[in-house]
């Protein structure tokens, strides 16, 4: 009997942790989190939005590349990023194209005593460049990884992962 109390007590506190109050539905972090992502890489590859970049990413933001390293701080990447952008011109095109997989992106939301605080999404994505002749062409797909926290009431990602790079057959 009193084994059994144990146990009920366990289910009824595991059950009672998913239902106090969260911010968002699965499906509702799901689709903002989708947006955030497309408006990093909108930022990133096609308005060099930087004053957007700079509200996406944590101070302390790290990315880890499996073929350029590890950069540290929003700084420092966000700088990247700047400095790529100072030699183009509103009229050229751009010069990167990053095309999300279709259902690829996968979202998980992270609790700390059945508050939400965080997600990991995972996806695959692929990119196109600009060659000698102004055409696009295939180059890398690649699987990331980005580590989303709740930063007073923002969502803003804090580590991403870019990982698996292989040329496009």
């Amino acid at each position: 009997m009193r084994e059994l109390k144990k146990t009920s007590l366990l289910i009824f506190g595991i059950i009672t942790m998913g239902l106090q109050a969260q911010e968002y539905t699965e499906d509702e972090l799901f689709i903002v989190l989708k947006k955030k992502d497309s408006l990093l890489f909108d930022a990133a590859f096609n308005t060099c939005g930087i004053a957007a970049l700079n509200s996406i990413f944590t101070n302390d933001f790290e990315f880890y590349h499996d073929r350029g390293g590890i950069t540290e701080g929003r700084e420092a990447f966000v700088g990247r990023i700047e400095e790529g952008c100072k030699n183009r011109s509103d009229n050229d095109p751009q010069p990167a194209k990053r095309i999300l997989v279709p259902n690829s992106l996968e979202v998980y939301p992270m609790f700390n005593n059945g508050v939400l605080y965080g997600a990991i999404q995972h996806g695959v994505h692929t990119f196109e460049f600009l060659n000698e002749k102004g055409e696009y062409q295939k180059g890398d797909i690649a699987k990331f990884t980005h580590v989303w926290i709740l930063d007073e009431g923002e969502w803003k990602i804090r580590r991403e992962l870019s990982y698996d790079h292989q040329l496009q057959q």
